[in-house]
């Protein structure tokens, strides 16, 4: 099976890479979410439109969550021992945003789902706006305040054993 994550440069070997790397499709497909809304506008619910919608929805329904439980269940439980108060602080703020952007994508997902089925009038405007800023905005979050205490606070064996879980949860062997 295809691994979402893998990039011809980015292995499991590199757990925080990897991370990184999916928050780069996360923004790739939360943007495609506005470029739907304008699609739609101008040609309707026709292949293109239901197509992207698929893409957006095997991502964010197969990709997202597996990605959310690399951190909420592994990176940030090895992180929360070693870490400062303020660190913390940050992991419980980013954790409670994964519950927040779960609701979000709910949102989103029926919105998606009614486009392949055809109908063209549930993904707004301002609902694909919101997605596509506040996912790449708790990435960026992530990315600046988390990870990379995760290079310095974390050794190679924690490491290995985050990228060991990362492809186990996926079903891939490291």
């Amino acid at each position: 099976m295809l691994n979402p994550f893998a990039t011809e440069t980015v292995t499991f070997e590199t757990p925080v890479a990897m991370l990184i790397a999916c928050h780069d499709r996360v923004r790739q497909y939360a943007a495609l979410t506005e470029t739907l809304v304008s699609h739609v506008a101008q040609h309707g619910a026709d292949a293109a439109a239901i197509a992207g919608a698929q893409s957006i929805l095997r991502y964010f329904d197969i990709a997202a969550p597996l990605h959310h439980q690399d951190e909420d269940e592994d990176l940030f439980p090895a992180l929360i021992p070693l870490a400062s108060a303020e660190l913390k602080q940050v992991i419980d703020q980013i954790m409670a945003e994964h519950d927040e952007l779960g609701a979000l994508w709910q949102q989103v997902r029926a919105a998606l789902l009614a486009l392949v089925a055809g109908n063209d009038n549930e993904l707004s405007a301002e609902l694909a706006a919101q997605f596509a800023s506040r996912y790449p905005a708790h990435a960026a979050r992530e990315e600046d305040e988390i990870y990379p205490y995760a290079k310095v606070l974390l050794d190679a064996k924690q490491l290995q054993q985050l990228g060991r879980n990362m492809a186990a949860r996926r079903g891939q062997k490291v």
